[in-house]
């Protein structure tokens, strides 16, 4: 964050920044996605979590379709945070500036400042989201049912014209309570896990934002993780032989998904997924900072 005596960056090079940042550092992580998304669908269609380790999924994946499926969904990973890191870390600071100008915000006011910030992002790349999540587990799909999207772009085209536009929320719920707990979770436990590891002699520098970020990352995994799962399961349904949709809500997802394959389904794939949010958070705030630093530097 900025020092006190600099001055305010513009709302333009807040909102830009942010998402910048957040596309760079998901170019570094989106294999991750990728693994966490395939290992937790895996249990859909096996009636049971994945039986393969982190290791050998990962393994078995490149030896079958290539180190290219990795990528799978990279457009669509980057266009999500085109429009979710650049609204969700912009509206945060936006809110948060708002609210220091009649007085300054403690840990509950900035925990739920993050957690509106986070709900109104996803709903703003929701689109994208399931464009992602189909994109990266398309090449599972036996032959007859995979969509074959060319691109991100061709894959929204199709989803409007062939299935209706509010399939592109048909995940939302879980996915704006994710975002709303990450929000939450991530940035306030980052503010205070810097002043823990700073106490305890880890100063202020790169290497306790390193350890702050993956401890961030690691509460919130924990606790996003079977609302990533419902999520995941939401966006990927299809109906039955009768028309019914598997999935009618959250709560319900979650229920279903426990019930059927055991509560710790709901962190299948939970590695990967770590991979993702704790690496993630990693470069999305270093990245941030340094581009702030770099401009604050060129901008003089």
């Amino acid at each position: 964050m900025a020092a006190a005596t600099e001055k305010p960056l513009s709302k333009s090079v807040i909102f830009g920044t942010s998402g910048l940042g957040g596309v760079l550092g998901w170019g570094i992580i989106h294999p991750f996605n990728t693994l966490a998304v395939r290992m937790n669908l895996e249990g859909m269609r096996a009636g049971g979590g994945s039986q393969m380790s982190f290791v050998g999924f990962s393994r078995h994946l490149i030896q079958s379709e290539g180190v290219g499926a990795l990528y799978a969904g990279l457009g669509a990973g980057c266009l999500r945070q085109v429009f979710y890191a650049t609204s969700r870390y912009g509206l945060f600071e936006t809110f948060r500036d708002t609210l220091n100008k009649y007085r300054k915000t403690d840990f509950l006011q900035r925990f739920f400042t993050a957690s509106i910030a986070g709900g109104c992002a996803a709903l703003i790349s929701c689109p994208i989201e399931v464009c992602l999540v189909r994109m990266s587990n398309d090449a599972s799909l036996p032959a007859a049912e995979k969509r074959n999207y060319k691109s991100v772009f061709d894959a929204i085209l199709r989803i409007a014209r062939e299935e209706g536009l509010p399939t592109f929320w048909s995940g939302s719920q879980p996915f704006v309570m994710r975002a709303m707990v990450v929000g939450g979770t991530q940035v306030a436990t980052y503010d205070q896990f810097k002043v823990l590891y700073s106490s305890v002699g880890c100063g202020t520098g790169l290497a306790n934002q390193f350890a702050s970020s993956m401890s961030a990352g690691l509460i919130y995994s924990l606790i996003t993780m079977p609302l990533e799962t419902a999520k995941n399961r939401m966006a990927f349904m299809k109906p039955d032989s009768t028309g019914k949709m598997p999935y009618t809500n959250t709560l319900q997802t979650v229920r279903a998904v426990a019930a059927k394959e055991g509560a710790l389904s709901l962190w299948n794939g939970f590695l990967p997924y770590y991979g993702r949010c704790g690496g993630h958070t990693v470069t999305m705030f270093i990245l941030v900072d340094q581009l702030r630093v770099m401009y604050r530097k060129f901008a003089q």
